[in-house]
């Protein structure tokens, strides 16, 4: 299903660095930089911290889907320039403040879905990392290269790139610096899709589309779920059956079995 920009709504939100149209529930965020490779600098941040914010409540959100502007980069990295005359402390707050806001996109109550063109690098590879899911090009490439500017990843990177691909296979990206492709990364299950260039953002709607007839307050705790099981002050089981019961006594659930009994398609509320 082709979806063209013409087709979406732009919202009041958006900054030069950050475009955001929605259709049907579904925000597209573009990262427009595309003369630095779409690399993280602080008004990005700014305007990522500022669209999670604001919606963080807003259950009429039914997806999300990050890109890059033009056909390079995803997002090549973090912009050098800002932070690399910073001194130990407030290199660690940069850090921790871009760290925050990953968690935002990570712990966000709809799907999130990356929808990586070209380089995802550093910055960017974490911040695919950090969404749900990830619809990679067939060029793209992934990589955490901070050990060549004799740096490690300061955006989750260390923890995120061990979690999803394991632990040997993250060292050696991150001791060598080096590159995978696409189908690399589809292998080590560090994306969920390969497709053709150019087509990644209609194939990340159309996995959207399928996600969002299931049930709301499933996904959202379904989410919450998955993150649970590597946050290590969580017990992940115990969440687990409360919120089985929780989705038990919903509407929600009265409306799909009822559904199911009938043959029909549910109509979900989010209740």
């Amino acid at each position: 299903m082709l979806v063209k920009s013409y087709l979406c709504k732009k919202v009041d939100m958006n900054s030069s660095v950050l475009l955001i149209e929605q259709k049907d529930g579904i925000f597209f965020l573009t990262i427009n930089r595309p003369d630095a490779l779409n690399a993280l600098n602080k008004e990005v941040f700014d305007a990522l911290e500022q669209f999670f914010k604001d919606k963080k409540n807003d259950f009429s959100v039914k997806g999300v889907i990050v890109s890059g502007a033009g056909n390079k980069a995803f997002v090549a990295g973090a912009d050098i320039k800002e932070f690399i005359h910073l001194d130990s402390v407030e290199g660690a707050a940069l850090s921790k403040r871009g760290q925050d806001i990953f968690f935002m996109i990570e712990n966000f109550h709809a799907p999130v879905v990356a929808a990586v063109n070209g380089f995802a690098l550093g910055g960017g590879c974490e911040l695919s990392m950090a969404c749900h899911l990830i619809i990679a090009g067939e060029h793209a490439r992934f990589g955490q290269p901070e050990v060549n500017l004799g740096l490690v990843p300061g955006y989750g990177g260390s923890q995120r790139l061990v979690q999803n691909i394991g632990k040997t296979r993250a060292l050696k990206l991150l001791l060598t610096g080096d590159m995978i492709t696409a189908t690399q990364a589809l292998e080590w299950g560090l994306v969920n899709e390969v497709v053709p260039s150019g087509e990644e953002k209609v194939s990340a709607e159309v996995l959207l589309q399928k996600i969002v007839t299931k049930g709301p307050l499933a996904i959202q705790k379904t989410i919450s779920l998955v993150n649970d099981f590597f946050n290590k002050a969580v017990d992940g089981f115990k969440s687990e059956y409360e919120d089985f019961g929780y989705t038990l006594g919903s509407d929600d659930a009265k409306e799909g079995a009822a559904a199911f009994i009938e043959k029909r398609k549910p109509s979900f509320k989010g209740k």
